[in-house]
């Protein structure tokens, strides 16, 4: 395994579906007719697929994905507004730091009501 493909698998969800389609394809050596045959469909539908002119159901996605031997994980969920990294930053504190965090928020909040 190549540095390239590791690097690709770990960024799969980065990529458009059409991109996605014919990147798993190609890594496992499947021509388009191949895969088409393994999903039940016909090669011109992943033709339009890879081309960007057409985009698979999610159910039919998934069925690419396997096919070509991934499982698919895939996570629908809403953009909100909170900031990864000042969640990552409270995971990473220790008990003791957490608490002293939260008490510093609580006197901030607190002068901030009486002001």
């Amino acid at each position: 395994m190549t540095v390239r493909s590791v690097r690709r698998r770990n960024n799969l969800g980065l990529q458009s579906v059409a991109e996605l389609v014919r990147d798993v394809r190609r890594e496992v050596g499947l021509s388009q007719a191949a895969l088409a045959a393994a999903i039940g469909t016909k090669q011109s539908v992943v033709s339009r697929w890879e081309a960007g002119a057409d985009t698979p159901r999610v159910d039919t996605l998934v069925r690419i994905l396997r096919a070509c031997g991934y499982e698919a994980d895939l996570a629908l969920r809403r953009h909100d507004d909170v900031d990864r990294a000042q969640i990552r930053e409270q995971l990473a504190m220790s008990p003791r730091d957490r608490l002293r965090s939260v008490e510093n928020v609580s006197r901030m909040k607190a002068v901030a009501q009486r002001a």
